[in-house]
Order: structure tokens, then sequence, then C-alpha cells
């Protein structure tokens, strides 16, 4: 149901996992007992990835996901935040709402700080407001105009805690995949978690992360699998996003023929869209974004369904799928 458990070094990963940004009101605002709900039905589904960070929300992602998992058994799941963003107390600002996307009150600002004292301040946060006793991975997060530095400071401090057992892996997470091919090839990571990069509507991350991945033997982990809702509805409609923006004319009508290839082959477009994303050996796991209980039935649901091999070489013959972007290029 949940697809088989993905092995990053130091941790066990369902290959569905729980994406926490939704639980911070990532667009849209609910309880605390919705997102509740989510994680038990998650937990009741046989997740056992949960994936959240600072920025979603500003902390309140961390805390309803610590607070939800709190009488779990601990040693029977595996969190991941991040680290990069430390948020800085802003009561001035209590009465705005955030302007980064989460309906929350901006009662603090995010500071981007990838040094190893940045790093180390942040994981001390993210502890107190999970109320965990450990974070099992640990990502640096959206490093794009600091790579030099999660070089050079934030992924040495972060692979130091994992040699003192505080922390059982290390990596980074990105919406793209240029840079996380980079801290592969230079770093000790064990994981990293890919963003939009690598879907049915896009594959750069073939031409670099996933070979690079497979030869260090580092895990991937798949997130925006729907690119931020485009691929997510049987039928897109006109105001789809994709990348957090409207999406385009050009790729809304390609999505929709990508779509109708999958109708004739007795599948949905997210359920075509969960399925490639999975074949590729590289790939641990794949963490989608849930609010509700509903979303997690949903998304499992998606997950579950069998995607028929046929479809792949259809997509190429269509001109909708590049050939060596096809699952039978890296599974022959």
């Amino acid at each position: 149901m949940t697809g088989g458990a993905g092995h990053a070094r130091g941790v066990e990963l369902t290959g569905l996992g729980f994406g926490g940004a939704q639980g911070g009101n990532l667009y849209a605002a609910v309880s605390d007992d919705v997102v509740r709900a989510a994680v038990d039905a998650a937990w009741d589904a046989g997740l056992r990835y949960f994936d959240t960070a600072p920025h979603y929300g500003l902390g309140l992602s961390e805390r309803r996901l610590g607070a939800a998992l709190a009488a779990r058994p601990r040693d029977q799941y595996v969190l991941s935040t991040k680290v990069g963003r430390l948020l800085v107390p802003s009561p001035g600002a209590a009465h705005l709402r955030d302007a980064e996307g989460f309906d929350v009150p901006a009662d603090a600002r995010r500071v981007r700080d990838y040094s190893r004292d940045g790093v180390l301040r942040s994981l001390d946060a993210s502890l107190a407001r999970t109320g965990l006793d450990r974070i099992d991975v640990v990502y640096v997060h959206d490093p794009d105009d600091f790579g030099d530095q999660a070089v050079a400071e934030a992924i040495p401090a972060l692979v130091e805690l994992r040699e003192q057992g505080v922390v059982r892996a290390v990596g980074a997470g990105m919406n793209q995949s240029a840079m996380l091919a980079r801290f592969v090839r230079e770093t000790d990571i064990d994981v990293v978690m890919c963003a939009g990069r690598f879907t049915l509507l896009e594959q750069p991350a073939l031409d670099d992360l996933l070979p690079a991945a497979l030869e260090r033997g580092v895990a991937v982990v798949v997130a925006g699998v729907y690119n931020s809702g485009l691929l997510a509805h049987a039928a897109p409609p006109d105001d789809v996003t994709y990348d957090y923006a409207p999406a385009p004319a050009a790729l809304l009508d390609r999505t929709r023929r990508i779509a109708a290839v999958c109708t004739e082959h007795g599948v949905t477009l997210p359920e075509a869209a969960l399925a490639y994303v999975r074949t590729h050996p590289a790939v641990a796991s794949t963490v989608v974004g849930m609010q509700t209980a509903e979303q997690v039935r949903q998304t499992v649901d998606r997950a579950a369904a069998d995607v028929p091999d046929d479809l792949w070489p259809a997509l190429v013959r269509a001109g909708l799928l590049d050939d060596r972007a096809a699952p039978g290029a890296w599974t022959a």
C-alpha cells in the first residue's frame, strides 16, 4: 500500500512519506485536530516517514507533527526536518499574516543561516518545537545562494552530529537538481530530497542528480511529485498551479495530453505521476504533502494503483516523454 521500504544510510524510509508543509497551514488554515487526524490516517495506512521544516508555517508544522507523533513508539518511525532558516521572533508583526504562503501570524521572521552555529541553533529549536528526543534525518534546506557555505559549514556540522549519534542521516533538500548533485559528489551525505525536478512532466535530475546518487550510494527522496498541483488532477483545471504559480498555457496543454494518454491506459494522471518517480532505482521514497485524513487516503489509493508498463512507451510515441526518460531506459 505504501510502497516498499527504501534504504538511506542510517534509516529505513517507507516508500510513501507524509509531507508536513500543509500541516503548517500552506495556503489555508486548518485546525490542530485536522492535522492530527491526517497523521493518524497516515500511520494506520502504514506510512512511517514524516517530513517537516521550520519554514512550514513558521514552526507550526514541526509543533503539530511532534504532538501528533508523541505517543507513537519512537523507534517505529522516521522524522526529518531541515536547517538553514532560523526563526527569529518578530512580535511587532504578529498582527500581520506570513508573506511566504502560510496562513499563520507573522510573529517570526526567517533568517537564512547556513553556518555551523546556525545549524546547531536551528536543530535545537526544532527539537524544542517537536518535543521529540531526536531528529532522524536533517536536510540543509534550499541553500541555492549559499552552496559554498553549505559545503564548507552546514553539511560538515551535520556530519559531525551524525558521527556523534545525535542524528541518523544527513542531506540536503532543494527545488533544483544540479546543486544536489554537487553535494552528492563533494560531501559525505546520506540522502537528498529533490522537489519538482524529477516528475512525469520534467526530468532534469536524470542528467545530474540521479546518476551521481546511484554512483555514490546516496538515496533520493522525491518531493513535489505533482509540480505543486499541475499533475494532481485527473483533468487539470484552468487555474492549476505549476511551481507555486499559475501554470503556463503551453505546459497546461501538454499536461492535459499526458492525462489523456493515462486515461486511455486505465489510470489517472496523479496515479501515473506517483508511479513514474518510484520506478527509478535511486529513489528511496516519495514524500507527498497531505493536510487531511481524506487526502492521505486518496494518496495511498493513488500509490496502490496498478499502472501498466505500456503507458510509458505510449507517452514516448506521443512525444510527451523523452525515450531516455522512460522507465525502461533505466530498468532494462
